[in-house]
């Protein structure tokens, strides 16, 4: 998925309509994006079955854009304009290439008569055939077998969740060099090895599964938290990760880890009322309403992982990784408050989640966890601990932690350098502020 304020930076504001119709008109287009984005990169994805192409040719559609609505106005129906555009920059793209084959050429001629609002209709339409939407079945495609996961997840990141390859690289904690080259990487291997942009059979499902799984769990998980920019969250993000989760649920009703990963995103959305300000500040889970969390959304999440325990039930299984982390967000959703959550069991589930999934932001969080069941300096000596193997070295995650511990240790001086640095870390603006607020409210500040 192409991103407007990249085709924004290409298209320049040089329309020569004015800063004020420029900055209305980019509002515009990440509006319809927000909601088009990913179905109208799905489209052409499948339409052409290249990814690259897609990309391109959706990124030039939203510069076009940007010059053209300020001069003459919103389209009345902007997604079926960005889809056509972007299909007529495709198709010329193929033009200036090795030629049209005979699929293309038909796709040509509808493009050039300004015919289809929407790639994914029709003859077109296969991606989403078996599996019933189409951005879930691009996620199917991307999560091939000839991949690696990395590289699966990595791909469908960037053309499904529209994530940069900047914000790809910090939910991984990876240069930014290593996941373009990776993206890049995918997508040659995909054409090499001639995999058709269809959807895969049902009894291919399962063996995708995990990519398709991490995938949508790291598109929520950036809409939950983003990484940076403006915003604290980004829903639509969050938004369409549940959708996907939903369809995918009905798809495979007896897999109990998608019904698991629908619960987590379920429990966690249910609090996005509360999660930030009329101002679109912050509000941090101590300080919370909720009464504002999301009722309808809570209940959702704790059936959807009553289902996930039923059906490893059913397999002689226990928990796996997504229920063990839904359950940690049951445990948030049923407890008054934060001194009511129940954070002995919290410690109890990051242990089993560790030992299933080692992962140093898992043990980063018990850590957290044991600071509220048994105290800061249990939980101090283990963040140390991680520290000293080099794990999360560059990530605002650690210092903001160990700043916490070290301000209720009493440790002012060294909580402030620790907070101070974790705020230069952060990409994201509005958890920036939060840091920096806290360094300046430690006494003597």
């Amino acid at each position: 998925m192409a991103d407007p304020a990249g085709a924004a930076d290409g298209a320049g504001a040089g329309a020569g309509a004015g800063a004020a119709a420029a900055a209305s008109a980019r509002r515009a287009v990440e509006a319809v994006w927000r909601i088009e984005g990913a179905r109208i990169t799905a489209g052409l994805a499948r339409a052409f079955g290249d990814f690259g192409l897609a990309e391109d040719a959706a990124q030039d559609a939203l510069a076009q854009a940007l010059v053209q609505w300020p001069v003459e106005g919103e389209p009345r129906n902007p997604g079926a304009w960005l889809t056509a555009v972007a299909k007529r920059r495709a198709v010329d793209a193929l033009r200036r290439g090795s030629g049209l084959d005979e699929r293309y050429a038909s796709l040509a001629a509808g493009a050039d008569a300004g015919v289809g609002t929407g790639v994914g209709g029709g003859a077109d339409a296969r991606a989403g055939d078996l599996v019933g939407d189409e951005v879930l079945g691009l996620v199917f495609i991307a999560c091939h077998p000839v991949l690696g996961r990395d590289a699966q997840v990595a791909l469908t990141l960037r053309v499904v969740g529209g994530l940069t390859s900047e914000e790809i690289a910090r939910l991984y904690l990876l240069p930014v060099a290593t996941v373009q080259q990776r993206i890049v990487r995918a997508k040659k291997t995909l054409a090499a090895a001639n995999v058709p942009f269809e959807s895969p059979e049902p009894a291919e499902w399962t063996g995708r599964l995990g990519g398709v799984l991490a995938a949508l769990y790291l598109i929520f998980t950036e809409g939950y938290s983003a990484t940076s920019g403006e915003r604290w969250l980004r829903p639509e993000l969050a938004d369409e990760a549940v959708r996907l989760g939903r369809v995918l649920a009905g798809l495979l009703p007896r897999e109990p880890e998608v019904h698991a990963l629908l619960a987590l995103m379920e429990l966690q959305a249910a609090r996005f009322p509360a999660r930030t300000a009329a101002d679109g500040s912050p509000v941090l889970l101590a300080d919370q309403d909720r009464r504002r969390w999301d009722r309808a959304r809570l209940g959702r999440g704790r059936a959807a992982l009553a289902r996930s325990d039923e059906a490893a039930r059913r397999r002689g299984r226990g928990r796996g990784p997504y229920a063990l982390q839904a359950a940690i967000a049951e445990c948030h959703a049923v407890a008054p408050d934060v001194a009511g959550t129940d954070w002995e069991r919290i410690v109890l589930l990051y242990e089993a989640l560790g030992a299933l999934a080692p992962n140093p932001v898992v043990e980063l969080n018990k850590a957290v966890a044991v600071s509220m069941a048994v105290g800061p300096a249990s939980a101090l000596r283990m963040v140390d601990e991680l520290v000293a193997t080099g794990a999360l070295a560059g990530s605002h995650l650690v210092p903001s932690v160990r700043g916490e511990l070290l301000a209720q240790l009493g440790r002012v001086p060294e909580a402030r350098s620790e907070l101070v640095a974790a705020a230069g870390l952060t990409r994201n603006e509005r958890a920036r502020a939060v840091l920096l607020a806290k360094a300046a409210a430690l006494p003597g500040g």
